[in-house]
């Protein structure tokens, strides 16, 4: 996307979790960890339980066309997301992994005096406030809606009119952005929201070059 209509936008709604960071080792621990959920479930060993799931998100990706989140993937196999996130509450450690990057402030720190910051995530509020705040992201937030505020996974129409509704923004005001197009954008941008494709810290930066020349 080489430009945003930033004299419209007021507030802008991040996803977490390949987003704001991008971290390939804590990525792979949260598939290790939903295959050990899945593992214990089943009855069967966690490789077993990896295999599973890869085949399992693949057939739903084929009915679909649309990419799978591990949400969708435990509920198909039998499995509770409320009984999920608190199996990744107590195993993960996203401190182990995560490293602080002075840029990423910096973006929304400078973000934060023009624009309303929200973070709109399938992460469960425990993980998130414990992400945020490892990474010192957490001042400039306004607020935070997160899988546990209705066990209903992006992508959600529902979830978004809420989320629209709390934050008192039109949709042509609130710019999401985000690094799965099919999970994080794809309904806010049907409902008439800005929309921006982030999947590396390169494209996350260049999002002030986009926004912040309109607003002085």
């Amino acid at each position: 996307m080489s430009s945003l209509p930033t004299a419209e936008i007021r507030g802008i709604v991040f996803d977490l979790d390949g987003t704001l960071y991008v971290c390939d080792r804590f990525a792979a621990e949260i598939q290790d960890a939903a295959a050990a959920y899945i593992a214990a479930l089943k009855g069967i060993t966690p490789a077993e339980a990896a295999q599973l799931a890869a085949a399992t998100r693949l057939r739903l990706v084929e009915e679909s066309g649309m990419v799978q989140t591990i949400s969708a993937v435990c509920r198909e196999l039998g499995g509770s997301v409320q009984e999920l996130h608190r199996f990744f509450e107590t195993t993960l450690r996203p401190e182990a992994y995560l490293v602080r990057d002075e840029r990423v402030i910096g973006l929304l720190e400078r973000l934060a005096k023009q624009f309303s910051l929200y973070i709109y995530t399938n992460n469960n509020r425990v993980l998130t406030t414990r992400i945020m705040n490892y990474l010192g992201l957490d001042g400039m937030i306004r607020g935070s809606f997160v899988i546990d505020d209705s066990w209903r996974p992006k992508p959600d129409e529902g979830m978004v009119h809420r989320l629209l509704e709390e934050i008192g923004l039109a949709p042509n005001e609130a710019l999401f952005v985000g690094d799965r197009y099919d999970v994080d954008l794809r309904v806010p941008e049907q409902l008439g929201c800005p929309v921006y494709l982030s999947q590396n810290l390169e494209q996350l930066l260049r999002l002030e070059e986009l926004l912040l020349p309109c607003h002085p």
